[in-house]
This record gives structure tokens, C-alpha cells and sequence, in this order.
């Protein structure tokens, strides 16, 4: 790495840092005070849900809450501001501590943080091993005195709430409840300026048994009142800016209550039309408080013993990722994987210092197989990347044992929702998109949603010509209050003619790259042709809020047809030979049926979330591939000639034929155990049958030998546990195993039959919270262990020289921190670093000690963003990513390294009422450098400078 780049890198964070270190000082700024209220309740889809708003300015609506049915008052939260009156309590609510029955030593906001009141006394039915109440809605009513925002639930009275407040944010934990959606999956909602002086209202899920609803107060602390109502808790807020205020220097005292009155809405009330505001799930977070990789249960992060990651859209947009390759570099422990086509949108990543380009499946869509590393996987239908760390064989069956990279793909919504979108840059980069959704009824029992894009690009080496078209309709079925079916669609297209290389440059004897301008192939022999469609169905279905059935169907079809011309022998230090030329077609297919049940139950004072379930899958992957009858001559280095007629195709070679098929049958039991409220244990086990079928010309091109049918068995366990000594704290430590059968294209010797190989795993972590949840922190320690490696021996006999046996080992060990989420208003950060110490430590062929392929000692990365939050420039942001990769082994035997870089990006964009503008610049400093290798002579090198200017209309 060359120091002045660094230095570079240093100098332009200095300057970000400057912009960010302003608005810290907490300037006064007018602000905009033209509102985006709403009436909608989160929808559908899980995490990252978006409605954008219709009307820029602020009208009272007519609430969809029968405002004059009567409620029982709990709390009245003042810091300056008359709170708005409220109907008289029935006798019921006597029992209800009042504000004003508790001593409160301070009328200022500086003076309550200093001594946090209690608003109400714990419920004395609810004990620790209750089981939590669910919030299946949140709503913003706008009413002629502020907003309210109603926690929809039947049973508010059993939630106990302590409220705080800091600085001008009003903070109330709700104990003992969990938002969840009708589906079961966990939601946050967000409000941004619902009313003048109110900047944010945020409820958010801080741990199994706690919501927190923060109100934000623009310049003061806003008045809250807190009703149980029919329709659940109702908080009732009143910014400075809209209530009636006394003297500034005279202490308020809570109002007495009035009699219920009599007088309808008012006519303004009655008449305007409904507002709406934008509602988000995580949409405008980089911290993400849930996620269901690890467990398949939507369960809070820190409440999972394993390192688990999340990528939120958010930080898919700020940074404009292109690829899932993209997406993981700023998650620890993650490794660049190939990059084949010009980083087409292909997933090759290696986890914890293991290659996840094993035969099979290896990638996961929505929590179920996905098909292998050659299906194609399109950012733009994408809402978030879920990361689990380690084995996965306990609940996703046979894998490599660095972890599961799961997508979670952008679900219809429940209210109309429109984008439009266009991006353009260099190297021929061009994308129109469009997404929409809504309800197709008036009932909103039937919602779809509708994605598109086309893209086209060339390459830095010009010569390639790449077109990708995206299609995905989804829909889902309302079939009653506990039944929902979602059915969904995708078609992804990927023609390049000609493509870009599968390798981009050559090492040269003295360790430097060929010249970057220098194609490692002959373009006019090179081209692709892969389509890849998805289809399927899942069905929920609620018997009661503690258990649910539910059942997925997931189809992956992928023809991929390629043509090749790339070269593997240097001579010289300047002629490229030895071209593999080929055409090739490839059908890799897989299909998954899964079922399970989802309940929760108590012994005694102990919860239990138990999930059991049973699933079948089957992938096949069928070539046919015929090689070039005559050799390509030389390319020359320095001054390289690409023209050349095209030659005839008809000879076969080793593995221009094959079959392979792989059914597996799975059953798991999980039981997620809550001792106590701070005390978690979790134990599964999966049990896996596995049969493969396998023919192949493995020994003479053209004659293809049948192999007898290979059946594998394996049980993957796991056990972890969770301490919580506090609520911002979680202490954790896990064992874990998985397996992957050695069959196939793993071994190509039909007379011998080897064992699945065994990953175990062995973790302890920390996780905790700062910032009153806004920042999250996770670190972690493993060791992981591959055992069952096939390794090489040379023999005596003649007839066969060369053997496979199953003595190698290879461990990695780790320590990695993640780092996300809101450090101030507008200053967002992910951060991320990795040890990894990834070796042999048995074989027959390498030595001990030798590192394993592609995977860095250290790897670290910096992504954040600040924007403007007040004044003419609100919506103005900017964003500074650095990302390290330290020096690696190029392959197993180590005969070559790759050295170490350091990258930069930025982003400056600006987003103002459903419009936003962005310039997103990838390595900015244009560093060349060696990203991933197979060997000396097929590396894939970083792309240089590039940048991409996107504009986006939502409405």
C-alpha cells in the first residue's frame, strides 16, 4: 500500500470530519415546519418498509380512532407546555398511579435527567416469565392539538410503562410488550416532523421485552399524555410549538380532569382530507435491533448467542451498492469472493476464512436455499443482507462451516408507494428502475408490489458490452385475520457479448500486475448468456398469538450459457497462453419445500420460543461444454492483437459432461429459553439425510462414468447462552457444528467413498448498546475448525499415481468487531474490523501452517454519513468510506502473495420531499490492486475510479 494515498485518505476524512464536528454544537436553525404526517399502520413487510408522503402541508385529519370513547388516563408529561385535556377516567382507573400523585423534583428538562420518574408501578399479574404481550400496529393520529401515536394491542392494561426524559427527548419504555406484525415479524416505526417542533417519534423493540416509544422535541421537551384505550396505549403528544404555554418561569402543574364532553370533531376536523408521513421500518437506520438468520425467529440481535450481521437498505443506498459482493464489505470477517463478468450479480463471498463456493447450494434468499454461486442475485430487489457467522447446519442443512449470507428481498406494502429512479456514470453505466406497491383493494386484503431495471455498462478495459434486466411482481393474500399468502416472481437476465473476463490481470515475475488496460482473453470469443428465475409461496398461519404453522415453497431455475477464450500460461514475462476456449451451457436448478411450527409456552415461571420443522430439497446441475480443435496463439503483453477468426468447437475434454443431483431431508427442534428476563439459553439439533447421484467424464472426455449413488447422514447441534447483566449489555458464548458431503465434483474417484466434512465452532461475544440504543456494538472470539479435508498423497502404483485420503484439518481463528447505528442526529456509522488466522493444520500435501487462499490477517472498514438536519441545507449529506485489506497467500500451497490496499469512497447527495440526488464515487484515489486470485496467472484485480450520479423521485 503506498503511503501518500493513505495519507490522501487521512486528509480527506480530516475534511469530513470538519462538516460532521458543526451541527454537533447544537446551532439554532429555523426550521421547516411544513410537516409529513400520517394515518397508516405498518404494513406487511418486515424490517425497512417505506410509505412516502402524498400532501407537503400539515391539515388536521379525521382519525380513524373514535377519539370520544372512553379512556383511563396513566400519565401527563410536562416540561413547559400546558398538556392537552383529556376525558375523566372511569372508576376503574383510580388504580392507576397519576403524575400527580408522584413527587417530581424538577420542572426542566436539564433536572430530569438527573432523576428519571416512574409513571406507573409494574403490573402485579405480569412476572418474569409472562409471555410478552405483541403490538401488532402503530398509528400517528393527527389531532387538533398535536399528533397521537396508538400502540394497537388488546391487552395495554397489562403493559407497565416508566417514562424519562433527556434533553428534549421524552423516552417510554413499555415492559413486557414486543411489536410484532400479524405475519409475527418484528417491525420499527418511524415518524420524521409528524407536527411543528416535534423532529421524531421512533418505536422500537430495545430487547425481548421492552418497547421504547422517543418522542424528539425540536427546541424543547414535548408534553406527553399516556391513555389506555380500546384500541391499546394511546400517547397523546403536544410539541411547544402547538400547545398553549404559561410563563416560562412558573412551574406547571398537571390539569385536573375534565367530564367526557359531548362536542363532536370539529368541521375542520371532520372535513380535511387524511395526511400521511413517511413510516419506516429501518429505512432511515443503520442499526438493526432483529433479524431471523440465526434462529428463523424474528428474535432482537442481542438476544442471539452467534455473531449475526445486518445490512439495512439504508446503508445500501448511502453507499449505492451495486452487487451483494458490495454489500458485505463492511461486515467483519467477510472476505472478497470472485468477481467474475465484470462483478456481475453473482454471490461469491468466503466467511470466517472459508471459500463458500463449495458444489450445492450455497446461497439463501428469505431464509431458504437460493441455489449456487452461478444464480443470479440482483441488488434492486433486495431490502437487507442478514450475515450468521458460523456453522448454519443446525436450521439450513449441509454448508460450509464461515457462515450463511441470507437476503431478505423488498415485500409488497400496505400503502401506495411509488419510485422512479435513474443512475448513470462512467465506463457506460446506465440504470432506469422503477418500484411500486399498494393495496389492489379497498380492504387492503390483497397488496402487491412491483419491481424493475435495466442495466447496461462497459468494463475498464473496453471492451465489454453488459445488459441486466430485473423483473419481480410480488403479491400478498390477506385470507383472514391469522392467514397470510405472499406469492412472488423474479426474472433476472444477465447477456454480455462481449462480457468481461473472468480474469483481469496476469502477476508478472517481479510481482507487479500486467497493465490494467491489458484483457486476459480475446473479447471477440467471450460472451454470456444466464437467466435466472425464482418463484414460490409462503403461507403463515396463526391458531392463536402463540403458535403458527407455516410453509414455503421456493423454486431457482438458472441457464447459464457461456462462452470463454481466457489465458493461463505466462511465457517470457510477456506472452499470455495456453487460452481454455470453450462454449459452454450449464442448468443449475433447485427446489425446496420446507414446513414448521413456531410456539410459545411457559413451565412454570420459564418461557419457551420452540421451533420444529422438517424440509426437502433437491438440486440438480447439468454441462455440456465442447472446447476449441485448435490452439490460440499468444497474446503479446506490451502490445496485445485481438483479432482472430473464430475457430471450430467439437473436442471433449475431462468434465465437458456431467449430472449431478443432490436430494437432502431435514428435521430440527429449537428451543429458545428465557430463565429469566436476562438470562437466555438456546439448543437445537437438525438431523440430515443426504443421497447424490453423480456421472461425469472424469477420466476421458466423452466417456462419461456413472458413480453409485453416495447417501450421507449427520447431526448438527447448538447450544449457546445469553447473560444480560444489564439492558445495554449482553455477554454470550456457543458451540455449533456443521457438515458438507464430499461427493460430486468434491471427489471424482468412483471406487471410494469419503465422509461429509465436520466444521465446530466455539464463540464468545459481547454485544451492547450506547447512545440509549441508537449505536450497537458486537465483538466477538472464535475458533472454527474444518475437519475431513480430502488432501493429495503420491503413491507406487503406476496405475494410480496420485490418491485422495481424508486426513486435513484447517482451523481459523478470530476476533472481529461490528459497530452500527446513530452516533448524533444525521451521523450514521458502520465500522467494522477482523482478525483472521486461517491455516492447515493437518496434511499430506501442504504444510502446516500454510494460510489458507484470499483470506487477510486484518481487514477493516469505515462507512459513514452526516446530513444537515435544520435550516436551508436540511437534507444535504455527505459520506467517507475507507476500507482495508491486508496482505494474503494466493493459493493453498502459498507460492505467491497478494499484497495489502487501502480504498476509498465518498458519496455527497441531497433528499427533500420524495426526491433524492446522489453522487456515489468508488475508490476515489484509483489504487490498483491485487482483490482475489485462483492463481498467478488468473487474478481479479479492484476496478479503478468510478463514479455514478442517481436521481430518484418517491411519491
Amino acid at each position: 500500500m503506498k503511503l501518500d494515498k493513505f495519507f490522501q485518505s487521512l486528509l480527506l476524512t480530516g475534511v469530513i470530519a470538519i462538516f460532521i464536528s458543526i451541527p454537533a454544537k447544537g446551532e439554532e436553525v429555523q426550521e421547516d415546519i411544513q410537516g409529513r404526517p400520517s394515518t397508516e399502520t405498518v404494513g406487511k413487510s418486515a424490517l425497512d418498509e417505506k410509505v412516502a408522503a402524498k400532501d407537503k402541508e400539515f391539515a388536521i385529519a379525521k382519525s380513524p380512532v373514535n377519539l370520544l370513547r372512553s379512556r383511563k388516563p396513566r400519565l401527563k408529561q410536562s416540561q413547559s407546555a400546558s398538556s392537552p385535556q383529556r376525558v375523566k377516567s372511569d372508576e376503574a382507573s383510580k388504580n392507576i398511579t397519576q403524575l400527580s400523585e408522584i413527587e417530581i423534583p424538577a420542572t426542566s428538562a436539564q433536572k430530569l435527567v438527573q432523576a428519571p420518574t416512574p409513571t406507573n408501578p409494574p403490573n402485579p399479574e405480569q412476572t418474569s416469565g409472562d409471555q410478552v404481550v405483541p403490538i401488532t400496529g402503530v398509528k400517528a393520529i393527527p389531532t387538533d392539538k398535536g399528533v397521537e401515536v396508538i400502540l394497537e394491542t388488546t391487552l395495554g392494561e397489562q403493559l407497565p410503562v416508566t417514562n424519562r426524559s433527556t434533553g428534549n427527548n421524552f423516552i417510554a419504555d413499555v415492559s413486557g410488550g414486543q411489536l410484532r406484525l400479524p405475519s409475527g415479524e418484528a417491525f420499527t416505526f418511524r415518524s420524521e416532523k409528524p407536527i411543528p417542533g416535534i423532529t421524531e417519534i421512533v418505536v422500537t423493540n430495545v430487547d425481548a421485552n421492552t418497547v421504547r416509544v422517543t418522542v424528539v422535541g425540536e427546541k424543547a421537551l414535548p408534553a406527553v399524555e399516556l391513555f389506555d384505550d380500546n384500541a391499546g396505549l394511546v400517547f397523546g403528544i403536544t410539541s411547544t410549538a402547538t400547545a398553549t404555554q404559561p410563563p416560562p418561569q412558573q412551574p406547571q402543574t398537571p390539569q385536573a380532569e375534565e367530564e367526557p364532553s359531548e362536542t363532536p370533531p370539529t368541521e375542520a376536523a371532520q372535513e380535511d382530507e387524511p395526511i400521511e408521513l413517511v413510516v419506516t421500518g429501518e429505512q432511515d437506520a443503520y442499526n438493526v435491533p432483529d433479524a431471523s438468520t440465526a434462529t428463523r425467529t424474528d428474535t432482537p440481535i442481542r438476544d442471539i448467542p452467534q455473531s449475526i450481521q445486518v445490512v439495512p437498505q439504508q446503508v445500501l443506498e448511502d453507499r449505492n451498492v451495486r452487487t451483494v459482493n458490495e454489500a458485505l464489505e463492511t461486515v467483519s470477517g467477510v472476505a472478497s469472493g470472485s468477481t467474475i463478468y465484470g462483478g456481475a450479480p453473482l454471490i461469491f463471498k468466503i466467511i470466517r476464512g472459508f471459500d463458500q463456493a463449495s458444489s450445492g447450494v450455497v446461497n439463501f434468499r428469505n431464509g431458504v436455499p437460493d441455489g449456487d454461486f452461478y444464480t443470479l442475485s440482483p441488488i434492486g430487489t433486495i431490502e437487507r443482507v442478514e450475515v450468521l457467522k458460523g456453522p448454519g447446519s443446525v436450521l439450513f442443512g449441509a454448508g460450509e462451516p464461515g457462515g450463511i449470507v441470507n437476503t431478505i428481498t423488498k415485500q409488497p406494502l400496505s400503502e401506495p408507494y411509488y419510485r422512479l429512479g435513474f443512475e448513470a456514470g462512467n465506463y457506460g453505466f446506465y440504470q432506469p428502475s422503477i418500484d411500486l406497491s399498494g393495496p389492489l383493494n379497498t380492504d387492503k386484503t390483497v397488496l402487491y408490489r412491483f419491481i424493475a431495471s435495466y442495466q447496461g455498462s462497459s468494463d475498464f478495459q473496453g471492451f465489454a458490452d453488459t445488459r441486466v434486466t430485473t423483473i419481480a411482481p410480488s403479491i400478498t393474500l390477506k385470507l383472514g385475520d391469522r392467514t397470510n399468502l405472499d406469492l412472488y416472481y423474479e426474472y433476472t437476465n444477465l447477456f454480455a457479448d462481449p462480457a468481461a473476463g473472468l480474469s483481469t490481470a496476469v502477476f508478472l515475475s517481479d510481482g507487479s500486475l500486467t497493465p490494467r488496460d491489458f484483457a486476459t482473453y480475446y473479447p471477440s470469443l467471450q460472451s454470456v448468456d444466464a437467466t435466472s428465475q425464482k418463484f414460490g409461496y409462503i403461507l403463515n398461519h396463526e391458531f392463536s398469538d402463540n403458535w403458527k404453522l407455516r410453509n414455503n415453497v421456493a423454486i431457482s431455475l438458472t441457464r447459464f450459457e457461456e462462452d470463454g477464450a481466457t489465458g493461463f500460461t505466462l511465457t517470457d514475462d510477456r506472452f499470455l497462453e495456453g487460452f481454455d476456449v470453450f462454449r459452454a451451457e450449464y442448468h443449475r436448478n433447485n427446489y425446496f419445500g420446507q414446513i414448521d411450527l413456531l410456539g410459545k409456552f411457559n413451565t412454570g415461571s420459564i418461557l419457551h420460543q420452540v421451533l420444529a420443522g422438517f424440509d426437502f430439497n433437491y438440486f440438480s446441475n447439468v454441462g455440456d461444454r465442447i472446447s476449441a480443435d485448435t490452439d490460440l496463439p499468444p497474446l503479446d503483453i506490451r502490445d496485445p492483437d485481438y483479432d482472430i477468426s473464430r475457430p471450430t468447437f467439437s473436442t471433449r475434454n475431462t468434465f465437458s459432461d456431467f449430472d449431478f443431483v443432490r436430494r437432502s431431508y431435514g428435521v430440527y427442534l429449537q428451543d429458545q429459553i428465557a430463565f429469566t428476563d436476562n438470562l437466555k439459553f438456546l439448543l437445537g439439533g437438525r438431523y440430515d439425510w443426504l443421497s447424490t447421484d453423480f456421472e461425469a467424464d472424469v477420466n476421458t472426455g466423452g466417456d462419461v462414468v456413472v458413480f453409485p449413488t453416495q447417501n450421507d447422514e449427520a447431526f448438527s447441534p447448538r447450544v449457546g447462552l445469553v447473560y444480560q447483566p444489564s439492558k445495554e449489555v449482553s455477554l454470550y458464548a456457543s458451540y455449533t457444528r456443521s457438515f458438507a458431503s464430499v461427493s460430486g465434483f468434491d471427489n471424482v474417484d468412483p471406487d471410494v467413498r469419503f465422509d461429509p466434512t465436520r466444521g465446530t465452532q466455539y464463540e464468545v461475544g459481547v454485544k451492547t448498546d450506547f447512545l440509549d440504543g441508537r449505536l450497537s456494538a458486537t465483538l466477538a472470539a472464535y475458533q472454527l475448525t474444518k475437519t475431513n479435508v480430502l488432501t493429495t498423497v503420491v503413491t507406487d502404483d503406476p496405475a494410480n499415481p496420485v490418491r485422495s485420503i481424508q486426513t486435513g484439518e484447517q482451523r481459523s481463528r478470530g476476533i472481529e468487531l461490528d459497530v452500527t447505528g446513530e452516533i448524533l442526529p444525521g451521523w450514521k456509522v458502520t465500522a467494522a474490523y477482523a482478525y483472521t488466522n486461517a491455516e492447515v493444520t493437518e496434511d499430506e500435501t501442504f504444510p502446516v501452517g500454510n494460510r489458507l487462499p484470499n483470506v487477510p490477517e486484518n481487514q477493516a472498514s469505515l462507512w459513514t454519513t452526516y446530513e444537515i438536519q435544520n435550516g436551508d441545507l436540511k437534507g444535504l449529506g455527505f459520506g467517507l468510506g475507507l476500507f482495508y485489506v491486508g496482505a494474503r497467500q494466493g493459493d493453498l500451497d502459498n507460492s505467491f502473495e497478494l499484497d495489502d490496499y487501502f480504498r476509498t469512497d465518498a458519496a455527497l447527495y441531497y433528499q427533500r420531499d420524495g426526491l433524492k440526488a446522489a453522487i456515489n464515487m468508488r475508490n476515489v484515489f484509483d489504487i490498483d490492486a491485487a482483490a482475489f486470485a485462483y492463481s498467478s496467472t488468473y487474478v481479479q484485480r479492484t476496478e479503478p475510479f468510478t463514479i455514478i450520479g442517481s436521481i430518484s423521485w418517491e411519491f
